[in-house]
């Protein structure tokens, strides 16, 4: 047997650098887009907003249920300000299925609590309540800015962003310095800080009339009324979420990666968003649906195991008169998700031979879930064969793995949540490193190959 053939036998996953060193320059192209989409979409209702700028620009309408959709139209629906859902007609009949990109849009970060403000010693603090998986430790002494909608007295509504701007103040979580921190040394890393100690600085100066009490917390409670016409009641009726201040930023000298907070899971999505963009007159109908709440479980109106996302599906197949059953029956799904991106520094927590790596393509992996594949969908071979054939076949670079060693813990993604309503599910996702910190890493041919999938996906036929 010659050597060509017997290579052949082995499964290798490879760069893509190494195997399609042609699209590197496209891959750069499409990232530059998408660090924009990072820097105008840290909360899920601001990546709701842009998006909604883009399928606007690109065509697309507003979907009125009822309404008679042919082939080729493009409609869209927004879901409370916080999920994305967007469709192109295809030309067969919905009772052929539909084809689904779905990813979520929320990322870890701190929220305020109902009532967050207070004074300590002359210092005026927001309380927060972590949202998501963090690592408390990650979150102290680094930029943070405030965002969100406070919705006032009167029932009008107001947006918050402070800390993004150049000329903007921003705001950080302190930590205790080394000379004095011989107990927290011994606590273990999970507890050195806690949920408690998550309290973000905003303020030292006080009112200026000494008789008054919390002079530093009436002088912030004074600034917001005169920029926001709100008051401390207001607090109650908000969603102001605490993140990172950093724009997205290329890694490395060779630029071949991106640093940037909200990488899980807008690193899907904005390729997802975008394939769904750019399929025109496809064979089956498209679906592009970014979803909220995956990171505390998915529930709620805004998350994917509530029925917005099918009922928006069922709409779909009323319009054309289908049994939309007979169409869940037959469409298809990628689940899309980051997942971890083997880390040389930390190898241990890596079985090498199902690892997925940055710079090797989009991740497929047939299940997700905790140690013996608890709350997974795991995917049939033969939806496994239908995806790999499909990147195969357009020279899409892939690899398939796990997130890491079984018994290290594990992940959820919302693929379950599609598969229980009788939809062939896979899950596919860039792989990230540092993941749920606020600053993951991502390599920019992987966002491409996402992008190639997604579309490939969108306009396949079979």
């Amino acid at each position: 047997m010659d050597k060509e053939t017997l290579k052949s036998l082995l499964y290798k996953n490879e760069t893509v650098a190494d195997l399609a060193p042609d699209m590197l320059a496209q891959a750069n192209a499409f990232c530059e887009g998408y660090k924009v989409f990072l820097d105008k979409g840290k909360t899920e209702r601001e990546v709701c907003a842009y998006s909604e700028e883009l399928l606007k620009q690109a065509g697309y309408r507003v979907f009125v249920p009822g309404e008679a959709l042919n082939p080729g139209d493009k409609v869209y629906y927004i879901n409370r300000k916080k999920c994305v859902l967007a469709a192109t007609i295809g030309q067969k009949n919905l009772a052929e299925g539909f084809h689904l990109n779905i990813a979520h849009i929320d990322s870890p970060r701190l929220d305020l609590r109902p009532v967050p403000l207070y004074e300590g010693n002359d210092f005026a603090y927001f309380r927060t309540h972590y949202y998501g998986g963090v690592r408390k430790y990650q979150w102290p002494t680094i930029p943070l800015a405030l965002h969100g909608v406070i919705c006032r007295a009167d029932g009008s509504t107001v947006d918050v962003c402070i800390g993004e701007k150049d000329d903007d103040p921003v705001f950080c979580i302190t930590d205790l310095l080394p000379h004095l921190a011989a107990k927290q040394n011994e606590k273990n890393l999970s507890e050195g800080i806690t949920g408690e100690n998550l309290n973000v600085l905003i303020a030292s100066t006080p009112v200026e009339d000494k008789e008054l009490e919390s002079r530093v917390k009436l002088n912030v409670l004074r600034m917001l009324n005169e920029t926001y016409g709100i008051t401390e009641k207001d607090f109650t009726r908000a969603e102001i979420e605490v993140v990172p201040a950093f724009k997205a930023r290329d890694i490395g000298l060779d630029r071949a990666m991106i640093g940037s907070y909200g990488h899980d899971d807008r690193v899907d999505a904005y390729p997802a968003l975008m394939a769904e963009i750019e399929t025109k007159n496809p064979v089956y109908t498209s679906v592009c649906v970014l979803t909220d709440k995956e990171e505390t479980g998915s529930d709620g109106v805004t998350g994917l195991n509530s029925m917005y996302t099918f009922h928006f599906l069922q709409q779909l197949c009323a319009a054309q008169n289908v049994d939309y059953i007979t169409a869940f029956q037959a469409s298809k799904c990628l689940s899309a998700d980051v997942t971890a991106a083997y880390d040389p520094s930390f190898s241990d927590a890596f079985e090498p031979n199902n690892a997925t790596y940055a710079g090797r393509g989009i991740a497929v992996y047939k299940y997700t879930g905790a140690r013996g594949k608890s709350s997974t969908n795991d995917a049939p071979a033969e939806t496994v064969s239908y995806l790999t054939r499909l990147l195969d076949r357009n020279n899409i670079v892939w690899q398939i793995g796990e997130m890491g060693k079984i018994d290290l813990g594990g992940g959820g993604t919302v693929a379950k949540y599609v598969a229980n309503q009788d939809i062939d599910t896979i899950d596919i996702g860039v792989p990230v490193l540092s993941m749920h910190s606020p600053y993951e890493v991502v390599s920019k041919s992987d966002v491409y190959m996402a992008y190639l999938t997604f579309k490939t996906f969108c306009e396949d036929c079979e």
